[in-house]
C-alpha cells in the first residue's frame, strides 16, 4: 500500500510502535488501571472529523464531579492541522496517544511519578520540563530534582468549556508528552508514541509522502470513502496530494481518484471560458472542481 522504498520501514515501525503499546498497556494494567486500544480515527463526538486527542471520549467525565476513576488508552488521532508541516522530522497527521485519565483520583504529582517511572523503563529521561509560572512554586518539588524545570507561560491547555494548567516534557527539544490539570482536579495526560519511538530508536520521521499514504489508509480502515463532504473531503484532498507529489497508492480509492480527476480538468477545461466570471465556490458546488487543484495541474 506504500510507495516503494518504504514498506519494510513502516512495517518495522509499526512493530516497534506495538511494542511501545505493550509496554505502556504493563504498566497500566500492573498499576490497576484499565486500558483500551483504539486504532480508528472516528471522531467520539461531533467537534471534530477525526479524533483529535485520547481524550476526547472522557470529556464529559472531566466535568462531572460525581464521577470519580483512572484510565488509560493508546488512541489513533488524526489532526490536518499539520498537514502542512509533515516532512519536517516530527510532525505527522495520524499518530497514536499514550493517555492516562484521572478524574478526582490521582494528583499531578501521582501522573509525574507514573510517566517518570514509564519513561524510565524505555530508559529515557526528559532532557527538562516546563511548568506554568502559576504552578511553579507548587510543582517543582514534585519532580525531586531529578530533572531540570523552566517556565513556560504557554502551559495553558483548554477545549473551550474545561482548561487547566500543564506541565510539558522534552527530549532532544522536542515535546514528548504533557501532564494537563483540568479543572484543577483532574489530570489528562498524553505522550506521542511516534516522538517516543523516533528518540528511542532513531526512527525518521521525514516522509512526507509515506506520511501522507499511512494517513490515506488509517482514514479508510476506520471506515471511510472518498466524497464531497467532511472526512470523505479529506480523504480525496489527501488523495490528490499524493497524486500531485508524484506517490503512487496500490488501493482502488486512488485510482478512481487519479481518473476522476482526469475528468473534471477536462470538463474545466471545455467550460471555463463559458464561465470565466465565476467563483471558486461555484465551481465546487456545481461542478464538484476544486479549482485550487485543476489550476496547478493546468499550468504545469
Amino acid at each position: 500500500m506504500f510507495p516503494e522504498g518504504t514498506r519494510t520501514a513502516k512495517e518495522v515501525a509499526y512493530v516497534t510502535a506495538g511494542r511501545l503499546i505493550q509496554q505502556y498497556q504493563h504498566i497500566c494494567l500492573s498499576k490497576g488501571i484499565d486500558f483500551i486500544r483504539i486504532e480508528s480515527v472516528r471522531p467520539h463526538d461531533a467537534t471534530t472529523l477525526f479524533c483529535s486527542a485520547g481524550m476526547q471520549q472522557y470529556k464529559p467525565l472531566f466535568s462531572d464531579p460525581s464521577h470519580s476513576g483512572t484510565v488509560a488508552n493508546s488512541q489513533a488521532c488524526l489532526r490536518m492541522g499539520d498537514l502542512d508541516e509533515i516532512g519536517d522530522g516530527t510532525h505527522l497527521l495520524h499518530f497514536t496517544m499514550l493517555g492516562l485519565f484521572s478524574f478526582r483520583e490521582m494528583t499531578v504529582g501521582n501522573a509525574i511519578d507514573f510517566w517518570l517511572e514509564f519513561l524510565g523503563t524505555l530508559g529515557l529521561m526528559p532532557d527538562h520540563v516546563t511548568i506554568h509560572p502559576d504552578r511553579l512554586v507548587e510543582w517543582t518539588p514534585l519532580y525531586g530534582g531529578c530533572v531540570p524545570i523552566a517556565p513556560d507561560p504557554e502551559c495553558m491547555w483548554s477545549d473551550g468549556s474545561i482548561s487547566g494548567y500543564c506541565t510539558e516534557f522534552y527530549k532532544d527539544g522536542i515535546e514528548i508528552g504533557n501532564i494537563v490539570n483540568p479543572l484543577g482536579t483532574c489530570i489528562d495526560v498524553g505522550f506521542g508514541l511516534e516522538r517516543l519511538d523516533m528518540i528511542i530508536n532513531g526512527t525518521p520521521q521525514d516522509d512526507a509522502l509515506g506520511t501522507l499514504c499511512e494517513t490515506v489508509m488509517t482514514i479508510v480502515e476506520s471506515g471511510y470513502r472518498p466524497g464531497n463532504k467532511e472526512q470523505g473531503y479529506v480523504l480525496r484532498k489527501l488523495l490528490r496530494r499524493i497524486h500531485k507529489m508524484g506517490g503512487t497508492l496500490d488501493h482502488p480509492f486512488f485510482t478512481e481518484e487519479v481518473e476522476r480527476q482526469k475528468r473534471l480538468r477536462a470538463k474545466y477545461l471545455r467550460l471555463r471560458d463559458r464561465h470565466s466570471e465565476m467563483s471558486p465556490d461555484w465551481w465546487f458546488d456545481t461542478h464538484g472542481i476544486d479549482l485550487s487543484d485543476i489550476r496547478e495541474s493546468t499550468e504545469e
